[in-house]
């Protein structure tokens, strides 16, 4: 049995539901739905109960569609291409046993702009967020990414909450996907230029602790320099524990809300001999801060700071 198009309709090649085709490409059921009613491109064919199936054809089409936009191409100019029939076929390639079909080699990604990333993110498409983010370090480096790209994102993500109420899963997927990319830069270097390591903390309840390690991963590959990570809502005491057993050159300190600014107990970490620079940054601190204490204002200030007092 066929359909008007004459394609097989028997339960030889029942076709795929959209849940199956949204965990095939890695794209969500949503982003596949607002394809289907915006560019057309979706389910052709129907069961014998009426519910809309995906043929073989359908997903070559998704698949180029996906491809595009993750290259950045607009949606709608991604689904121009698909729709006239003009995407590109798998290279033909000669060779023992003669002819075959290779894949076509992966476009290099495309840079994207804060409002592609954060529409990616709305999407909760994680590999296009992933993807972009390593193509961006790639080409730019670690404080481009940060400053042109995540924060400009973080603050259209966040303006969204504001005004809706609604929108937490999306800061959450994109600061995993940025999470995990810098975690791998911020290893230590295998020759790094000081002997006594820079230590980095959240202020203890302060849960935002991604600047700490973009800035770790900027000291590690930019500069050479071995840190150690404590991360968020890390306690007076156990930096004061770490500071004493490891004996760091420089400690840096961030607050980003008010709630987790209170300077005074900075004045209680452990004096040391040699002695410690501790650095503080983010918005959140209150002011008061202890003489001995330096405070950044920018991310590329606190990477000078630092490497400044490692000499």
């Amino acid at each position: 049995m066929t359909d008007n198009r004459g394609r097989a309709t028997t339960e030889d090649e029942p076709g795929y539901g959209i849940g199956a085709v949204a965990r095939r490409l890695g794209v969500p059921a949503p982003t596949l739905r607002t394809w289907n009613l915006r560019y057309g491109i979706g389910p052709s064919r129907r069961t014998s109960g009426g519910h809309r199936r995906y043929d073989a054809d359908d997903l070559r089409r998704l698949e180029e569609m996906n491809r595009l936009i993750r290259s950045g191409v607009p949606a709608a100019d991604a689904a121009r291409e698909v729709l006239s029939g003009r995407a590109v076929p798998p290279i033909p390639v000669t060779g023992l046993g003669g002819p075959r079909l290779a894949p076509r080699p992966r476009p290099r990604p495309q840079i994207p702009t804060p409002a592609m990333m954060t529409r990616a993110a709305v999407a909760l498409d994680g590999r296009a967020v992933s993807e972009w983010i390593g193509a961006a370090l790639d080409r730019h480096g670690i404080v481009w990414t940060w400053e042109r790209l995540v924060l400009p994102v973080f603050a259209s993500i966040c303006g969204r909450q504001a005004e809706t109420g609604a929108g937490v899963e999306v800061e959450h997927l994109f600061s995993d996907r940025v999470m995990a990319a810098l975690t791998r830069l911020a290893e230590p270097p295998a020759d790094p230029v000081n002997e006594r390591p820079v230590l980095l903390a959240c202020a203890a309840e302060e849960q935002h602790c991604l600047p700490v390690y973009a800035l770790a991963a900027a000291l590690a590959v930019d500069h050479r320099v071995a840190t150690r990570v404590l991360g968020a809502r890390t306690p007076y005491a156990a930096l004061g524990g770490a500071m004493r057993r490891l004996g760091p050159a420089v400690v840096f300190v961030w607050s980003q809300r008010p709630e987790t600014g209170d300077p005074a107990p900075l004045a209680a970490l452990p004096a040391l001999r040699p002695p410690s620079r501790v650095i503080v940054g983010g918005g959140g601190w209150w002011d008061g801060l202890p003489a001995q204490v330096s405070r950044v204002a920018s991310f590329s200030e606190a990477l000078t700071l630092i490497d400044s007092f490692l000499r």
